[in-house]
């Protein structure tokens, strides 16, 4: 059994020495959320889209889009890909309004912060983005929750193209932290004509990066420093995100390109990372990671 020990982000060390000090306590509840690593072949390998995310994000400083479920998650919502109770068994979760909700929550926040819609209005299609300032303004106001994401799409007669997605991991944030999320994790493709952008007035840095050129240089404060922010500047990989974020990029640079990447079927048992102390420095221990079954792909018909 492999264990991995990774470093507490220092915005989490205060939450860690009070979880010591005061002995085990119930954990607070994690919400629900979702998060999209968007994936592209480079000549130096797979890139992926990171984003900071301002906060103190249960997903990391610096990680994919992504965020917690909102109520129209689970409204209606036209359905091309896979079926509910498809979804359901590749994700070996029962409830499947929850399954929903998952998907639902990964396409909609890839939208509010990236612009990347993956919707259609057949099973065929995919909506191009025609015009950058109409699509920058349903974003804000879908972010806003000015207006349900299940009715943007309707008025545009868009279907959510849930085919385009990979489910690639399940994290939950460790028992210590003051804000946890139960995170699926998922993967796709850019579409033909659409490109990520920022969220207007909230997005801060957001660059697609290669994921192998991000893992040799783990221990160095490269990307931190290309962020930028207070809380990056000068820190390695470990202290500006979570194991998830690290693994997965470790993930990528070992797939022979994003084809071979997306069509891995997993195994998705719950990573849970545990807190460590040791010489007065606080790990996060990370056992047994997630390894890929077989490089088949998967295969699902169409319907809700």
């Amino acid at each position: 059994m492999v264990r991995r020990l990774f470093d507490v982000p220092p915005h989490e060390v205060s939450a860690a020495e009070n979880w010591f000090a005061f002995g085990t306590r119930t954990p607070r509840a994690a919400r629900k959320a979702s998060s999209v690593s968007l994936v592209r072949d480079t000549s130096q390998g797979v890139e992926t889209y990171l984003t900071y995310r301002p906060g103190g994000s249960p997903l990391g400083n610096v990680a994919f889009p992504g965020g917690s479920h909102e109520a129209s998650d689970r409204a209606t919502y036209k359905w091309f890909g896979p079926s509910l109770s498809q979804w359901s068994k590749r994700m070996d979760v029962l409830d499947q309004q929850l399954v929903q909700a998952h998907i639902v929550c990964a396409i909609r926040e890839l939208f509010e912060e990236t612009g990347i819609l993956l919707a259609g209005t057949d099973e065929q299609s995919v909506v191009e983005m025609s015009d950058p300032e109409e699509w920058m303004t349903a974003r804000e106001t879908i972010a806003g929750q000015d207006l349900g994401f299940d009715e943007f799409l309707k008025r545009r007669g868009l279907g959510l193209r849930t085919d385009l997605l990979r489910p690639v991991a399940h994290w939950l944030s460790p028992n210590f932290a003051f804000r946890r999320f139960d995170t699926w994790y998922f993967a796709a493709t850019v579409p033909l004509r659409q490109e990520p952008t920022l969220l207007r007035g909230k997005g801060k840095w957001g660059r697609w990066c290669v994921a192998s050129q991000v893992v040799a240089k783990r221990n160095s404060s490269t990307l931190g420093d290309m962020v930028g922010q207070p809380n990056t500047v000068g820190m390695s990989l470990s202290q500006i995100t979570y194991p998830a974020v690290e693994i997965m990029l470790e993930r990528m640079t070992d797939a022979n390109g994003v084809v071979a990447y997306l069509s891995r079927v997993r195994s998705f048992d719950l990573q849970h990372p545990d807190l460590l102390v040791r010489d007065g420095t606080y790990y996060l221990e990370v056992i047994g990671t997630q390894k890929a079954d077989s490089a088949s792909s998967w295969q699902a018909t169409a319907g809700h």
